[in-house]
């Protein structure tokens, strides 16, 4: 199901119109990093800004730039293409004498400093995206809209970009979770890539049904539950006892990245959650083909939009907000406009 055809929490409020992403201007993201560098270690961290540039491309050419292998270079989330970006990248502190010779076309480096360890995947508290929206037409619809969002929370689906230009990453995942051949051999970054795009159809699936029945925000029995401060997952016994916190936002009810690791579910989600194997045609027991890349979790249902802003200039609306990492700034904008 593409992005769409997807229920969306504010349904109900008109779209606010208008265009998006006319240039690279019109959506800058810049990473929230876990942590600073030290100044000290063994690794170089980059702040890089890019434009027009993915973040696979970079490393590619930093990586052939400092004469060092592709796997070297540190990377703590990928970043759009069509997008004014800053993030953060490591490489090895005995590169750095070369750094001068690295260019790359839309990509500069705003500083340097050492730290101890390699930047690692998820190494980051989330992003603060900051959006235009070109000849909007309805400002009202924009404000309720996220409003509501604020309230609530985000339906954390993953977005279309998850599930590549083809859309066909799922399925290709599919195969390698049931041992069956692809028509090329992927390399292990494209063979990651599959594995997680087939996880993040099926979390996708659980949450289209959650909205359905005006439950994403709301405590189950045999629910897993996520605590927003520490991430800890425990499986919901007594909805009237965790109800109130999932208002408050203490915790949130978690889907499935199906896998051997995941915490299981139980009661009448354990057997949503299984219903949505067996419309695959896939067992939990498959996902051990995955290996590492599938060992399973939890991801929560909704997400904060933290640090909201919205300004009018003109015809066109300025946004800005954060989100965790993970989430994706794309499913704010389909709440907004409605994909009218």
């Amino acid at each position: 199901m593409v992005a769409a055809e997807r229920p969306r929490l504010t349904q109900d409020v008109p779209g606010c119109g208008g265009a998006f992403k006319l240039v690279p201007e019109d959506f800058e993201v810049e990473e929230l990093p876990a942590y600073l560098p030290s100044g000290e270690g063994e690794h170089l961290y980059l702040w890089l800004e890019k434009r027009g540039r993915d973040t696979r491309e970079v490393v590619k050419a930093l990586a052939a730039a400092l004469a060092v292998d592709e796997g070297e270079v540190g990377v703590a989330g990928m970043k759009d293409r069509q997008a004014i970006t800053r993030q953060l990248l490591s490489v090895p502190s005995r590169s750095e004498a070369r750094l001068s010779g690295f260019a790359l076309e839309g990509v500069s480096v705003l500083w340097t400093k050492r730290h101890g360890n390699k930047l690692r995947t998820g190494h980051l508290r989330g992003n603060r995206f900051r959006l235009r929206l070109r000849d909007v037409r309805d400002v009202g619809a924009a404000r309720e809209t996220l409003a509501r969002l604020e309230a609530r929370g985000l339906p954390n689906y993953f977005g279309d970009q998850r599930f590549g230009r083809e859309g066909d990453n799922a399925d290709l995942g599919r195969l390698l979770v049931l041992g069956q051949r692809l028509p090329r051999r992927p390399d292990k970054f494209q063979r990651k890539l599959y594995l997680s795009a087939f996880q993040s159809r099926l979390f996708n699936r659980a949450l289209v049904e959650r909205l359905r029945a005006g439950t994403f925000d709301t405590a189950l029995a045999g629910d897993v539950l996520r605590r927003e401060d520490s991430g800890g997952l425990f499986v919901c016994e007594a909805p009237e006892v965790d109800g109130p916190r999932v208002a408050a936002f203490e915790v949130s009810p978690a889907g499935p990245l199906f896998g051997p690791k995941m915490t299981a579910a139980a009661q009448a989600v354990a057997e949503a959650e299984a219903k949505l194997l067996a419309d695959e045609g896939v067992t939990l027991e498959d996902f051990r083909r995955g290996g590492d890349e599938t060992q399973g979790g939890r991801r929560p249902y909704r997400v904060r939009l933290g640090g909201v802003s919205l300004e009018v200039e003109g015809a066109d609306l300025r946004l800005a907000f954060e989100l965790p990492k993970g989430s994706y700034a794309t499913e704010v904008l389909h709440e907004l406009l409605k994909d009218g």
